[in-house]
């Protein structure tokens, strides 16, 4: 009788959904890395005008596009100085499939992988889809990853490090010094560094900086998407970029489990990334006001918060049963072991919600703090 995989059997529902399950209807949503804001109203139009002419109907290269793979070429260009060729982009169903082809291009059987702990949910659960052995390690104590952590831990059996910054679901930037070294540790033990840049566009101070700046190698390849940047969460546009040769094994993967990307999607991706970019300085703007009512907040409650440099999340230390009342008083907020073991004794917290609902919730918090002193 056939049975599950092995490593399928080693993979459980996201511990985040479980949260939202638990959350009454009424509740207020800060589990959800979602923007509230509505997608650019030219990227609507990008999908709609291809829609009408009969441009989506028919799949696309499976790269995606040539003039996706230009615009976001563009984008590297112009916001970061990067050349990109765009035959070394591969438009995914967002940034999710994106990891999964880097992993399965480049991970065997038993291979490591070592990722930040706590960290986004999907690298452990890829490793092991993989067929790979996750390796977490833990952040600073300003909730940064250390590459002298990382080294620490490279082995013989090391196949890929996971480095994300701005970070799912700290918030912390790296520094360039950092970025720096990961580029050297990926150069001198000849291991790849994954670069998981979704939320990049999303920095309150410094700047973002990417380890494939400064590799000699060609050992680092770089994940992002539309998601995040320009609220386009529903439409599953992303892309990695690397090497040729990389590109090459990880177009293996794609084409045959996904083809390409959606086509409407590929288009209003195109104009989002190509069309006015004022409506993202709105949107970081507005999240860094929100991230500075909620430290203010959590802080004035008593709480240790380490202040979020980027994305729109905040990650507070906790005391013992703060998140099981912060939740029953109507308030989803996600327990900081759903994120790795070294995540416990924090919570996660989503600012990408409306200003009147994080007072209301930080009135919530603020009660449920007291409570459980």
């Amino acid at each position: 009788m056939t049975e599950f995989s092995d490593r399928i059997e080693q993979v459980s529902i996201s511990g985040i959904r479980k949260v939202f399950e638990a959350a009454g209807e009424d509740a207020i949503n800060l589990g959800l890395g979602q923007p509230d804001f509505p997608t650019p109203e030219h990227a609507k139009e990008g999908a709609i005008a291809a829609i009408e002419d009969g441009s989506a109907d028919a799949y696309t290269s499976n790269k995606g596009t040539e003039s996706l793979r230009e615009a976001i070429s563009g984008r590297y260009a112009e916001d970061r100085g990067m050349e990109v060729d765009p035959e070394d982009i591969i438009a995914t169903a967002g940034g999710s499939e994106a990891l999964h082809l880097a992993m399965e291009a480049h991970v065997d059987p038993g291979q490591e992988v070592i990722f930040p702990d706590p960290g986004f949910v999907a690298y452990d659960a890829l490793t092991r889809i993989a067929s790979g052995e996750p390796k977490p390690v833990p952040l600073r104590e300003d909730l940064t990853l250390d590459p002298a952590t990382v080294e620490e831990n490279i082995t013989d059996d090391t196949a890929a490090f996971i480095v994300n910054s701005p970070g799912n679901p700290t918030g912390a930037v790296q520094s360039e010094e950092d970025m720096r070294e990961f580029a050297r540790i990926a150069d001198e033990h000849d291991v790849l560094c994954i670069s998981d840049e979704v939320y990049e566009h999303i920095v309150f101070e410094g700047e973002h900086r990417s380890p494939i700046e400064f590799a000699e190698s060609d050992n680092v390849v770089v994940v992002s998407a539309c998601s995040k940047t320009y609220s386009m969460t529903g439409w599953r546009l992303g892309w990695v970029t690397g090497s040729t040769r990389r590109i090459e094994r990880m177009l293996r993967v794609h084409q045959y489990v996904q083809a390409c990307a959606s086509a409407p999607a590929q288009y209003a991706a195109e104009a989002a990334l190509s069309g006015d970019q004022t409506v993202v300085e709105e949107m970081v703007e507005t999240f860094e006001e929100r991230r500075d009512l909620v430290v203010s907040g959590l802080e004035d409650m008593g709480l240790e918060v380490p202040t979020p440099t980027g994305a729109f999340y905040v990650m507070p230390k906790v005391p013992e049963g703060w998140v099981d009342e912060v939740i029953e008083r109507g308030v989803v907020v996600v327990p900081g072991d759903a994120f790795g073991e070294h995540g416990a004794g924090y919570a996660r917290l989503s600012y990408a919600t409306s200003t009147e609902e994080l007072e209301e919730a930080l009135d919530i918090m603020r009660e449920a703090t007291e409570a459980v002193r």
